[in-house]
């Protein structure tokens, strides 16, 4: 399966997904975008680099890191945005917000994160993991960490419209279930950073032996996404403190939501047929 790469249309959510791979001058322009949109949008291309402080081949290789063809694009596209982008009650939480004040920030963030999660998830990404689950003989989901429970999330999520899976969270199973996958088989990995050693060397194994590969991440350039056939793109704003962050968990099970119900819209019968069967065997479990 060629592999498809992320195309998102939120540009600051771009920004955000490939930062860690920038070169230092491209990080310099990607901070002065990212610290004032609405200004950039007036900027030409040597005020831009005279606010980063590089030369404007540095700007035009930032553009293009992005996939856009030059400066007047990502000027358009980033126009586009700040016009579109609604104003919405936010901010940390501080010490002293009372009851109020946390449900308010709370539910205006994790809001603008499922929208920043159906920004970035490129359709075409989607339609192909969807395609490749649908048909696989077995699926196998790898996450680690905080990931790991996610990937709990996806493998019963599968189970539940009729899909063969089963989930591994231990990395030295991981290691050895991506060596007894092959041609047939569809291995699923979820990693926020992409670069967990203990995902990215087993999804490598798994697509050399030949299966086909699909990862959920937040870094369109990280190891992960060089193994992956199909990349799910979500967003993800955490400082190393944060590993596991509820808004990045937030972002990952909105896309498996899209993903499931796609799958389940497009298979119907099968689909309805194993939620009624796995409903009825729970149905005694319950007073």
């Amino acid at each position: 399966m060629k592999r498809r790469m992320p195309n998102p249309q939120n540009v600051l959510l771009s920004i955000d997904s490939i930062y860690a791979s920038m070169t230092k001058a491209e990080k310099k322009v990607a901070d002065a975008v990212r610290a004032n949109p609405e200004d950039a949008v007036l900027y030409t291309i040597a005020d831009l680099s005279e606010k980063a402080g590089v030369g404007e081949t540095s700007v035009i290789r930032f553009c293009r890191k992005l996939g856009f063809g030059g400066y007047h694009e990502f000027k358009l596209a980033i126009a586009q945005q700040v016009v579109a982008e609604p104003k919405q009650f936010g901010g940390e939480v501080q010490e002293g917000d009372d009851a109020v004040a946390v449900l308010q920030k709370l539910t205006s963030r994790n809001a603008r994160m499922i929208e920043n999660a159906g920004a970035l998830v490129a359709a075409p990404a989607l339609e192909a993991a969807a395609r490749a689950l649908a048909s696989g003989r077995r699926i196998h989901v790898f996450g680690v960490g905080s990931s790991g429970m996610t990937a709990m999330d996806a493998y019963y999520s599968f189970l539940r419209i009729g899909l063969v899976a089963d989930v591994q969270r231990d990395g030295h199973i991981i290691a050895m279930s991506a060596t007894l996958a092959n041609e047939g088989d569809v291995v699923f990995g979820i990693s926020t950073s992409g670069s967990t050693k203990d995902l990215v060397d087993p999804m490598r194994t798994a697509k050399e032996n030949g299966a086909t590969t699909i990862c959920l991440t937040s870094q369109g350039r990280s190891p992960i996404t060089q193994y992956a056939d199909v990349v799910l793109l979500v967003p993800a704003k955490e400082s190393p403190f944060q590993g596991g962050s509820l808004p990045a968990k937030i972002a990952q099970l909105h896309a498996l939501d899209a993903l499931t119900s796609l799958i389940a819209a497009t298979h119907k019968e099968r689909a309805v047929r194993s939620m009624k069967k796995t409903a009825q065997a729970v149905a005694d479990k319950l007073y």
